[in-house]
């Protein structure tokens, strides 16, 4: 990288500006005949030209060479990686997955991506998709592009370098980074080795929640979401694009690196979040409040107040209310909850929800805790607080129904006797005692 200061911008969705070169941004003008330094310009477009000023995303580019110069596509094979969901018979039952295991042969991001589950695409203009991602090399010439969402990665296992158009991002297990459709980017691995999931967003663009009656702070804090600098390299030699589109993946020769935007100005562009500074709103009277209250980030729908996705946190937190069931209750939902573990241990659940695994209820499917679970929170001591500490759990909840892939059904990781964790629930009725 051209530029040794990766430091990052902070805020959420603000027009930023940056360079790598001192008066590498025009000044009053966007595209001038001659750009500084002999670059080009160039805009990237996240939204319609004409989406509403508050909701509009773009930024302009100033690059060694425009996005348009490489070879011809071919296709390219992911096998694994799937964006087809299917139309035919959905089991309700509950589903759970032991963690991804790595690889034994060389494997990067992008070959280690595994799908699990989806719904919509890239085509129908809504819906996500669910990948695990298991990698034991970095993308050493190699460089991805994802036209059909904006990716949300979660990292459990190994910090990832995510080498992008617009600058640099280096997230570890519990942060996370957004991707934004359309740029180019890399990603080494510092720790040798890398796991997590990823969402693909077919839908609006993931945008921080309303707070209501919650007032003007709480939630995410726009302030923590921090965007890079400009950093650019000039590079020429023998590269490859990779490029999904439509659910298809392509590949075509670079003759240079494409990551050699010397300065960029905009609200379009990659951020990254540390889980950790999440400010957790709760109840300290009565009764177990809805996770609607740990929503991090949110893709609003084309109906009010019901999203195309919901990535919602559990974390550390302190329980307090009184005469309550405190860990989540039994439930059914309109939405669908496809559940990851990043750290530590989820409070429902007593035993085989690890981290790097995975859950998913789908709609009016019921679930909740596990009958150890229900038997110690229902015995309690709610004189004193629980303090839960040394977790991060997530859910990507979806207005859709997301179907699990037949790759997923028949993986060796599937923990096929998952809905065994309630069979101990004991009947407690008696109708002679209140």
């Amino acid at each position: 990288m051209a530029s040794e200061n990766l430091t990052y911008q902070t805020g959420f969705a603000n027009d930023f500006a940056t360079e790598a070169l001192p008066g590498a941004l025009p000044v009053g003008r966007n595209s001038p005949q001659k750009a500084p330094y002999g670059l080009y310009a160039e805009q990237i477009s996240g939204t319609a030209f004409t989406a509403p000023r508050h909701c509009n995303r773009r930024s302009w580019t100033y690059r060694i060479r425009p996005a348009s110069m490489h070879g011809s596509f071919s296709a390219w094979a992911q096998p694994h990686w799937l964006s087809e969901f299917g139309a035919g018979p959905l089991t309700p039952e509950q589903l759970r997955w032991s963690p991804l295991p790595m690889p034994t042969a060389p494997t990067d991001f992008v070959e280690g991506f595994f799908s699990m589950a989806g719904a919509g695409g890239a085509a129908a203009g809504g819906g996500i998709g669910i990948s695990l991602y298991a990698a034991n090399r970095d993308m050493d010439g190699r460089f991805f592009c994802n036209a059909d969402a904006e990716m949300l990665i979660v990292p459990q296992l190994g910090r990832l370098r995510l080498a992008t158009e617009l600058g640099v991002l280096e997230i570890e297990p519990q942060q996370i980074a957004v991707i934004p459709r359309g740029i180019r980017f890399a990603v080494t691995l510092p720790d040798g080795q890398a796991r997590g999931y990823v969402c693909e967003n077919y839908g609006a663009l993931l945008r921080l929640p309303d707070l209501g009656p919650i007032g003007s702070n709480g939630l995410a804090n726009p302030r923590d979401f921090e965007t890079p600098v400009a950093a650019y390299e000039d590079r020429e030699g023998a590269f490859e694009l990779i490029h999904k589109f439509q659910g298809g993946f392509w590949r075509a020769d670079l003759g240079h690196s494409p990551l050699d935007v010397v300065a960029w100005h905009g609200n379009y562009a990659p951020y990254r979040y540390d889980l950790r500074r999440f400010n957790t709103i709760g109840s300290i009277s009565y009764d177990h409040p809805d996770p609607s209250i740990f929503l991090v980030l949110h893709s609003p729908s084309d109906t009010p107040g019901v999203s195309n996705l919901d990535f919602v946190i559990f974390g550390p937190r302190i329980l307090a209310m009184q005469d309550t069931f405190r860990p989540p209750w039994f439930h059914r939902n309109v939405a669908s909850e496809f559940m990851g573990l990043v750290h530590g241990a989820y409070d429902a659940k007593a035993e085989g929800f690890m981290p790097g695994g995975a859950s998913l209820h789908n709609g009016m499917s019921g679930h909740g805790p596990d009958a150890a679970t229900f038997e110690k929170a229902s015995n309690a001591d709610l004189s004193r607080p629980d303090v839960i500490t040394d977790t991060m759990a997530f859910m990507f909840e979806s207005r859709h129904v997301i179907r699990p892939l037949e790759q997923a059904l028949q993986a060796p990781h599937r923990q096929k006797d998952y809905v065994q964790c309630w069979a101990g629930l004991r009947k407690h009725f008696d109708p002679t005692c209140r």
